[in-house]
């Protein structure tokens, strides 16, 4: 879905039916990107990336069908990315600096080690190493720690929950503001169950109401040690018994707070005269505003144009929602590399 507010705009592209000609198509120019929800882009993909920045747009295509949508750079402002291992981009930090932009990492770091759920990212204390060096380098309330899904199992209880977060946290707390966390969905995922059953973990299960009360029980006297800004992402229940807010992974408060100073970024956020009418008067709402329709009901992030592709993320989590098949991924991932390293960077990851 495209957020109608974005401006469109007129973008020059190479015609790829004249040689060293171009031709002018309709583009939208959001004010920020995520990259992405659908792929990790820092860790697989970060080569692209960078040729598409330099280039100033990028081809999106939908995994519903339809046809591509051209997103213009002209007037984004914020970079949103997501990952499980930014390792391999922490080289383009320095270029991205340079030209200007400014952005945020939303940093996933499980600790599924023995249960190998993400089979195909580094050992939990390498990452651990790698969000540390990340928060040295932009900041600590520029890198936010996700720990994103909790998934029970024959062999994951709450108990090991909680260890597992509490491993983790001891050590990246002081170089993190925030945590947002999540429950796994199952049932409403055809794809999550197919993935989840080729990858031996057929066993895994969604919460009970109990179990919610348990963990976020646990979360909260863990938290009393890290003091961290705790929510969970797109969850129905309320939590703020415990001190857990409704997640916001492409935050209001975190752009205002840490981005104040970018103008353009702030007139966008909360232009003036856009207020909205509440139960107590008068008061400006962008959560509400700004709400991505894009996103599930229960997701309070605002509105961003994401520029990932299913079915390219090698990580090959076993709950993963974006990936068809693991067959399909290494295809996918086969062919961008022989093309990468043949200098060819396509306008979408994959043609």
């Amino acid at each position: 879905m495209i957020w109608k507010g974005w401006d469109h705009i007129p973008l020059s592209i190479p015609d790829p039916a004249v040689c060293d000609a171009t031709t002018t198509v309709k583009a939208i120019a959001p004010v920020i990107i995520s990259a992405s929800r659908s792929t990790d882009i820092p860790t697989f993909y970060g080569d692209w990336f960078m040729e598409r920045l330099r280039a100033g747009y990028v081809k999106w295509k939908s995994p519903f069908g339809g046809s591509p949508v051209y997103v213009s750079f002209a007037k984004t402002r914020i970079f949103v990315f997501w990952s499980k291992n930014p390792a391999p981009f922490l080289p383009h930090l320095y270029t991205l600096d340079r030209m200007g932009y400014r952005y945020y990492f939303l940093f996933t770091l499980n600790n599924y080690d023995h249960e190998l759920l993400e089979p195909n990212v580094p050992p939990v204390d390498a990452r651990i190493d790698t969000f540390i060096r990340l928060s040295r380098c932009i900041g600590k309330g520029r890198v936010v720690w996700r720990f994103d899904p909790l998934v029970l199992s024959d062999r994951i209880t709450v108990d090991d929950l909680l260890e597992k977060v509490r491993y983790v946290g001891d050590q990246i707390a002081p170089f993190t503001k925030r945590l947002v966390f999540s429950f796994v969905d199952i049932k409403k995922y055809a794809k999550v169950q197919r993935n989840l059953k080729a990858g031996g973990c057929a066993c895994a299960r969604e919460f009970t109401d109990e179990e919610v009360a348990e963990f976020c029980t646990g979360l909260t006297l863990l938290n009393r040690q890290w003091g961290l800004s705790v929510s969970a992402c797109a969850e129905r229940r309320d939590l703020s018994g415990y001190g857990i807010g409704r997640g916001q992974c492409i935050s209001y408060d975190l752009l205002a707070k840490e981005f104040g100073d970018d103008d353009a970024l702030m007139d966008f956020l909360s232009p003036p005269g856009q207020q909205t009418l509440t139960g107590s008067g008068t008061t400006t709402d962008p959560s509400r505003r700004l709400k991505d329709p894009g996103q599930r009901s229960t997701c309070r992030c605002i509105v961003s144009k994401d520029i990932g592709q299913y079915s390219t993320c090698m990580h090959l989590c076993a709950y993963c929602y974006a990936n068809t098949s693991p067959a399909s991924v290494r295809r996918n991932y086969a062919r961008y590399c022989e093309e990468r390293d043949r200098g060819i960077f396509h306008d979408a990851i994959t043609e």
